[in-house]
Order: structure tokens, then C-alpha cells, then sequence
């Protein structure tokens, strides 16, 4: 009899769980439910428990769905689906002090200061980040302790990375014994040292692998932005990475190396700054996505510019590649290439990740495509459609707002009014 009494009480507490659960509504003047499908009016969305319930015709009475339901009036706002960046780096930002900072900031407080980070950036509308280069075990912790709501942050998919010796990923521009001291586990020479490597970061916690086919605009030697590593070793880390159910995002700014990495069957290509028929070809047959970061290229041409902040080495690529970045994007945009909307921000200013957005516009790109692009692209991408990028029934509650219609105008996504994130407000 006292079991039952137990089981009975478990019960009753259970469902006083369930009818207590937090209904908020929303009252949504203009709606953009699926980004790439026509904009709704007056419309009502229902949420419990994180998710989205219902989205309905008209303003329903909040008491006819729940007499204690958070009501959140944006009747004169338009309402869209929370954002989505592919390509951002939480724990830094491109300034005058990364050298001092590399030397006396330690590990744990970069990892303080990626919350910091993570904050501007759910601030500013993108409540979903992949995150293509940290210090690894720290952004997997920042991620989890988002995951687990023990901090307020984005939603982060973690990539680890994998490089080769003297490769962009590999550490540039200190004295060698620093060098030596600072070079990561995941750098690696041949193909079967790669494929330990990319086993490696999944060991760890990898969401996903971040490879670098060619050379970069940051590293601190002129070795250029061709390709860089070898077709065995890019073929073996995807392989490796598929075995265990990951993707893999490679890091690639000249035709060779993106050309390369395609081959290779990676799922994304980072910059693609010169993409070009062969790589256009490949990326339509292969069904990958170019993730473009024109606010990158604006920004390290405008530092080559008017600062002295990059080295001799990096200026001149910076100059060279961020001007090229625009006019190649639109031309594979064109052509079909799919994209994924990702600003490499760390590189630019986080929480200023819409101006991408801006910059992708003035390309030619259509503001809806862009919007589709950090939403319903994005959650492909990712293999999270059936929980990210549109407001439906049974997908998580994140919702932004801005005043008026970022398809009349993109601009609009430069100040975002309203942040909310699995059914949890930031921002209103």
C-alpha cells in the first residue's frame, strides 16, 4: 500500500508538472514563418516547453489558450526566424592586443570572455553559431553549459580542427621555441596522421571537423592562399570523419584547394574566394555549400587600410582577397551554388554578424535568398531541419524581430528589436 501511495504521488506531482508548464504567445504582425514561401499577417504562435506549438490565422485571445500565458505583443513588428551564423570564432577578436592577449590571457579566462561573445552575438538576432576555430576543450564546455542552461549563450556547434605543419591552422609569427610550445595535437603531415588527428577532435567532443586545403589571410608567412594540403590527407580526414557521423568544413580561398576539399566531399567551403567553373561544377554535383564571409574580406581590407594592425604579409593578402571576395560570391551564387550564411566573425566585430547580410545585398544576392540563407540553409547544413529554421509546429521557439521588413530593405537585420531563443526572451 505504500508503493502505491508513492506511485500515486509521483503521479500527482507529475501532473502538476505538466499543467503548470509556461504557454507564451506571441502576437506577430508580419511573419515570415518559412523563409523563401510568402510573408503572413496577423498571426498568432503558441509556445510551451520550448517549442512551438501552434501558429495560427489572426490574433487568438491569450485566455482561450492559457489564462496565465506570456503574452508578447509584436503587432507592429516583423517576425522571422532566429538567424544563423556558420562561421564565427567566439574566443577572440582581431585587434591590437592578440599578441599580448595570446601571452598573458589564459585559457580559462578566454573562455570567460567567450561568453562575452556568445551574448553580442544571440543579441544581435543568431541564436545558432558554428564555431570553426577555438581553443577547443573550453568552446566544448562553453557549449555544453549552454546546452545544460547553466549560462545564456547561442546555440554552438563546436568544430575541431585539422591542419598541417606550417599550414594555416598551424601557429605563425612568434619566435620558434613559442612555436613549438603553442603547436596543437590536431596538426598532422600525411594522410594517415590526418586521419588520427580528425579522430582525435571527435574524441574530444568535435561537432564537426574544420580542415584548411589552402592557405590563409592571417597566417603570419607569405605562403600564399593556394592550396596546401594534399588530396590524401583532405580524402582521409573526411572519411574519418564520416565513420563517426560527422561533417567536415574546409577552410579554402583559391580554386585549387577549393577544388581539393570538394573532391575530398566536404560539406562546406569556407570563403571560396575564387571559385571558379571547375569548383561551381563540383559544388552543384556534390550538393556542398559555399559559406562566403564578405564581412571578413571588408574588414581586413579596411584594416590593411587605415591601421597598422596586420603585418607586412598579412596586409598584402588581406588587400588581395577581401577585394576579390564579392564579385567571385555572386557569380557562384548565380550559377546555383548553394549558400550558407557565415561572417567569420572574431575576424570582424562580433554582434555586428548582419552586416553580412548588408554586404551579400549589395553582391546582388536577394534579401530573401539571404534570409533563406541563414535559416532554412543554414539548418540543412547542419542536419537540424527538422528543429531549426523556420517557425512551425513541433521546431525549437526561436524567434527574432525587427521593425519592419528585412526583404524590403536587409538593413532592418542590423537592429534586431526582439531575441528569443527555445522559448526563452533575450531581448524585447
Amino acid at each position: 500500500m505504500k508503493f502505491i501511495n508513492k506511485v500515486l504521488a509521483t503521479m500527482s506531482l507529475l501532473s502538476v508538472s505538466v499543467a503548470s508548464a509556461e504557454i507564451t504567445v506571441i502576437y506577430a504582425g508580419e511573419l515570415l514563418a518559412v523563409p523563401g514561401e510568402k510573408v503572413l499577417k496577423e498571426h498568432t504562435i503558441v509556445i510551451e516547453d520550448q517549442l512551438i506549438k501552434q501558429v495560427m490565422k489572426g490574433y487568438i485571445n491569450a485566455n482561450d489558450i492559457d489564462k496565465d500565458a506570456n503574452v508578447i505583443n509584436l503587432k507592429n513588428s516583423f517576425v522571422l526566424p532566429g538567424l544563423m551564423d556558420m562561421h564565427v570564432h567566439l574566443q577572440g577578436e582581431l585587434g591590437p592586443d592578440n599578441i599580448k592577449d595570446s601571452m598573458k590571457m589564459s585559457a580559462q579566462l578566454k573562455g570567460m570572455r567567450s561568453t562575452h561573445y556568445g551574448m553580442k552575438t544571440l543579441m544581435a538576432g543568431f541564436t545558432t553559431v558554428r564555431d570553426v576555430g577555438s581553443d577547443s576543450q573550453y568552446m566544448y564546455a562553453y557549449r555544453d553549459a549552454v546546452d545544460n542552461g547553466w549560462v545564456d549563450g547561442p546555440r554552438i556547434i563546436a568544430a575541431g580542427g585539422v591542419g598541417i605543419t606550417g599550414g594555416h591552422a598551424d601557429v605563425s609569427g612568434m619566435k620558434p621555441d613559442l612555436m613549438e610550445f603553442y603547436t596543437d595535437k590536431s596538426i598532422c603531415d600525411g594522410p594517415y596522421d590526418c586521419r588520427r588527428a580528425a579522430r582525435d577532435a571527435i574524441k574530444y567532443g568535435a561537432d564537426w571537423i574544420k580542415i584548411t586545403s589552402t592557405g590563409g589571410v592571417m597566417t603570419d608567412r607569405a605562403t600564399g592562399t593556394g592550396q596546401q594540403m594534399e588530396a590524401d590527407e583532405l580524402t582521409e580526414v573526411v572519411l574519418a570523419a564520416k565513420r563517426m557521423g560527422k561533417k567536415v568544413a574546409s577552410h579554402a580561398h583559391h580554386e585549387d584547394g577549393i577544388i581539393a576539399a570538394l573532391k575530398a566531399g566536404v560539406a562546406s567551403v569556407e570563403h571560396g574566394t575564387y571559385t571558379g567553373p571547375e569548383a561551381i561544377k563540383l559544388f552543384k554535383k556534390t550538393g556542398a555549400y559555399l559559406v562566403p564571409t564578405l564581412l571578413a574580406g571588408d574588414t581586413v581590407v579596411r584594416m590593411a587600410k587605415n591601421t597598422d594592425i596586420l603585418s607586412p604579409s598579412v596586409k598584402a593578402k588581406a588587400l588581395k582577397v577581401g577585394a576579390d571576395m564579392k564579385g567571385n560570391f555572386i557569380k557562384a551564387y548565380d550559377a546555383g551554388v548553394k549558400i550558407a550564411f557565415g561572417t567569420d566573425s572574431g575576424v570582424s566585430i562580433h554582434g555586428t554578424n548582419a552586416r553580412e547580410a548588408v554586404l551579400m545585398h549589395e553582391a546582388g544576392m536577394p534579401a530573401m535568398q539571404i534570409i533563406k540563407s541563414a535559416t532554412v540553409n543554414t539548418a540543412d547544413l547542419l542536419d537540424m531541419s527538422d528543429s531549426l529554421g523556420t517557425i512551425e509546429v513541433g521546431k525549437s521557439a526561436d524567434i527574432i524581430a525587427v521593425d519592419s521588413s528585412p526583404i524590403k530593405d536587409i538593413k532592418q537585420l542590423l537592429d534586431v528589436d526582439f531575441v528569443m531563443k527555445q522559448g526563452k526572451t533575450y531581448k524585447n
